[in-house]
């Protein structure tokens, strides 16, 4: 014989979600969810003033239980909570420690102070618009906007993962444009002339690398003798240097596959390669004891590592004895890669040169050169049918 139910419980045929009311004439609901993580059962209650409203809210539950959306048992976290953990237990295993640092300062004085009091399954688009409009009336720069969105994108993506939050909010919401600026490069000209300039001077080669390579300041600062391959005249880029707060000067891998990468290198700059072991092999034998082996091709006379504020003063220094206008030294790299485009280089083989991840990187950055290549393409193609 079937047990008899109480007057006013429903209860569905598994036993999982029952329905009752109270003495004052409002409605509870139970859910059963599962198990919680130490074990116990995960049972959820909901109520109301109305049968109906309880029905409908027990239903919304079990509809996130199956489909594996319900969250963790308890009371969901803050958007503080959360950024914190993800920053401590997640992205700390999955950056460098400057972009970590970065990703701190943007979390600490940007996106905690706006949205952090936020429960982070409550969080909505317009919350997240109302800090990007406060932010930019404080007058901060559409790049760093531009970051702290990325920085909340990424850690609200682990939370949808997880089960936290059934979706990312910050996909609904347009991130802050933001003006690349206009790609200064030097002319073939003015990198001729200070290449010219630096020939005789201490790590002449270094500005032949940076010129002809576009290679990274830290990529070259932070390249090994054993990356080089002199005889068959290639270079591979596989750790930069780099300064950390509290750590100094540390060499780190490449952020991405392709920035670790192999370069064929000019018969010229081979040759000025070999010149400048020589005369490092010099400044070693004379430094004796008080050699520092860290085996980098670009060093002090000492062996130890360049400082990135010594090398930028150093590049300043040259286009002042070359008489060139001042150009910073990242552009002596949307030089290198404006020149191999302007030879005809396809862009594919310029976005590996560089280090890019997508070509849409490399076009879109180097967009002014390609008026000149389509003109340069429209008289090809009329050599090759007209003559």
């Amino acid at each position: 014989m079937s047990r008899p139910r109480a007057p006013g419980v429903t209860r569905n045929s598994h036993g999982e979600s029952t329905i009752s009311q109270d003495a004052t004439g409002r409605w509870h609901g139970y859910v059963s969810m599962g198990l919680k993580d130490n074990g116990r059962r995960d049972r959820r209650h909901v109520s109301g003033a109305r049968r109906a409203e309880v029905v409908a809210k027990v239903r919304a539950l079990e509809e996130k239980r199956d489909a594996g959306t319900a969250g963790a048992a308890g009371k969901a976290p803050t958007v503080t909570t959360w950024l914190e953990h993800w920053l401590d237990t997640i992205a700390a295993r999955r950056v460098r420690t400057s972009t970590l640092t970065r990703y701190r300062q943007l979390a600490t004085h940007q996106l905690i102070p706006g949205i952090g009091h936020h429960r982070l399954d409550r969080l909505q688009p317009e919350h997240v618009e109302k800090l990007y409009a406060e932010l930019s009336a404080r007058g901060l720069a559409p790049a760093t906007v531009r970051q702290a969105h990325r920085v909340l994108s990424r850690a609200l993506k682990v939370a949808m993962q997880r089960g936290k939050v059934t979706r990312n909010v910050c996909t609904l919401v347009d991130s802050p444009t933001v003006d690349r600026g206009e790609v200064e490069p030097l002319t073939g000209a003015q990198a001729r002339k200070i290449l010219a300039t630096a020939t005789g001077t201490r790590n002449a080669a270094r500005w032949s690398v940076a010129l002809a390579l576009g290679l990274r300041q830290g990529e070259a600062l932070g390249l090994p003798w054993d990356a080089l391959d002199l005889d068959a005249g290639t270079l591979t880029v596989r750790q930069a240097l780099q300064r950390q707060a509290g750590a100094g000067l540390v060499l780190v891998a490449p952020k991405s596959r392709a920035g670790r990468r192999t370069i064929a290198l000019p018969e010229q700059l081979r040759d000025a390669l070999k010149a400048h072991r020589g005369a490092q092999l010099a400044e070693r034998m004379a430094a004796g004891p008080e050699w520092h082996d860290h085996g980098l091709v670009f060093a002090q006379p000492n062996g130890r590592p360049i400082d990135p504020r010594a090398d930028h003063r150093a590049w300043r220094a040259l286009l002042v004895a070359a008489d060139v206008r001042g150009a910073r030294l990242h552009d002596a790299r949307h030089t290198a890669a404006t020149l191999l485009l302007l030879q005809g280089v396809p862009a594919r083989v310029v976005m590996e040169i560089l280090g890019h991840s997508q070509i849409s990187l490399t076009l879109g950055t180097y967009s002014h050169v390609v008026p000149e290549l389509a003109q340069d393409a429209a008289r090809r193609m009329g050599d090759a049918l007209w003559g």
